[in-house]
């Protein structure tokens, strides 16, 4: 199979070829939450750049509930206007454009003043940097019910803006990975304890959403092969989980994994010498294939062409990159003219895992900025200046953000 062939959804739609831009956390919202100039810059480099499917970072479906500071939020209707906009960028050259929509449960920063909540009163273990992140609140009945109905909301919105589609997040940790996970979930009631209950929000969320959005809309899903931790969310429970999202009409799951306390999406293992390190989540893809009814998509380290082309050989219906498209975002239009290019980040070997993984990420969006900025990516940027500068932005949008919200609650 080629990397270049056209994917048809269960929907019906059409994916130009299978190539996309996975999620990667942008944090370049303007002053309202709002997409910014700058993002829509970012996204029609990759608009231009080739891919069939783009995927936005973290849009909330709360504005009290945030991955970090400069979140894009959409909870009603008050910027849908920017919306279409960014949808028209991002889908002006034949892309597919999915939003990707999330909720952060525990995983929350403290700096940003509020609340967070959680399936169980369970916090962060992250060593010296656990005091980041609040104790979270054990969520009610009435908190697990506005929170499926936020994620129907945001994506009715999606639809209205003319995105393509949605991407619920059920990975890396955030809220609906921490339902799933048995570490986090302590709960015992119905949305606890055995692995259907513990997946209830996520195929609660699933309906939702597809009541009320129409059938051509994509609805794909975001999950952990596993979360990397002894007694937590393993590789037989993801399996099972895609059992049960066959019945539910997803479009397309992407398989990635780990969380803030087990940074595995960061591609720790990888070295670029074998297909088994670059496309590090492949392993788990061919084993669900077995028992998924979608299609799937592969996200973790590819950078090469042919090592794309051999995780599609092995039955994977899409390649996903992030970190190589940040750094050229038209590797995709490369390829096709034949050039091969292989673009990547130097490795961080610090022993502190949280915090190279911090690292790891500043980097990624030190090149997201440039090319918002229409400047040309630094891949050898070093890693500390990076991750101080990422760490000063995130402070002052910290604070942008909690006098946002004052003003929010005074209005």
């Amino acid at each position: 199979m080629n990397v270049f062939d056209k994917l048809m959804l269960p929907n019906g739609g059409v994916i130009a070829n299978r190539l996309a831009k996975a999620a990667m956390e942008e944090n370049m919202a303007d002053a309202d939450q709002a997409p910014s100039a700058e993002l829509m810059r970012l996204y029609q480099a990759w608009a231009e750049g080739g891919a069939g499917l783009l995927i936005s970072g973290n849009v909330m479906v709360d504005r009290r509930a945030m991955t970090g500071p400069g979140g894009v939020v959409l909870e009603d209707d008050r910027h849908l206007d920017t919306f279409k906009r960014w949808a028209s960028t991002g889908r002006a050259r034949g892309a597919q454009f999915w939003l990707q929509i999330n909720h952060p449960g525990r995983q929350m920063p403290a700096n940003l003043g509020q609340q967070t909540w959680a399936p169980s009163a369970v916090a962060l273990e992250l060593g010296k940097l656990s005091r980041h992140f609040s104790p979270p609140q054990a969520m009610t009945q009435d908190m697990i019910i506005e929170v499926i109905q936020r994620f129907a909301r945001t994506a009715q919105l999606a639809e209205r803006a003319g995105f393509s589609g949605v991407q619920i997040h059920a990975a890396h940790g955030y809220l609906l990975s921490q339902f799933l996970s048995p570490l986090a979930n302590l709960r015992t009631d119905t949305w606890g304890g055995s692995l259907e209950n513990r997946a209830r929000l996520l195929l609660e969320i699933v309906k939702a959403v597809r009541a009320v959005v129409s059938a051509q809309f994509a609805v794909a899903v975001k999950l952990n092969s596993a979360d990397f931790q002894r007694g937590g969310f393993s590789a037989d429970d993801a399996r099972e989980v895609v059992r049960l999202l066959n019945e539910h009409a997803v479009d397309l799951v992407e398989l990635s994994g780990g969380s803030y306390e087990a940074p595995a999406m960061q591609g720790q293992a990888r070295d670029g010498r074998t297909l088994a390190r670059e496309a590090y989540f492949l392993e788990f893809a061919q084993d669900v294939q077995q028992v998924a009814r979608m299609p799937l998509m592969v996200t973790g380290g590819i950078r090469r062409r042919a090592v794309a082309e051999q995780v599609l050989k092995r039955g994977v219906a899409m390649v996903g990159m992030g970190t190589a498209l940040a750094i050229d975002p038209n590797l995709p239009r490369d390829w096709l003219r034949g050039k091969d290019s292989a673009p990547e980040l130097p490795p961080i070997r610090w022993k502190n895992k949280p915090l190279a993984s911090l690292a790891n990420m500043a980097l990624v969006k030190f090149q997201l900025r440039k090319l918002s900025l229409g400047r040309a990516p630094d891949p050898k940027v070093w890693p500390l200046r990076a991750l101080l500068g990422q760490q000063l932005a995130n402070a002052l949008r910290a604070r942008q953000y909690r006098q946002w919200m004052a003003q929010r609650a005074e209005s």
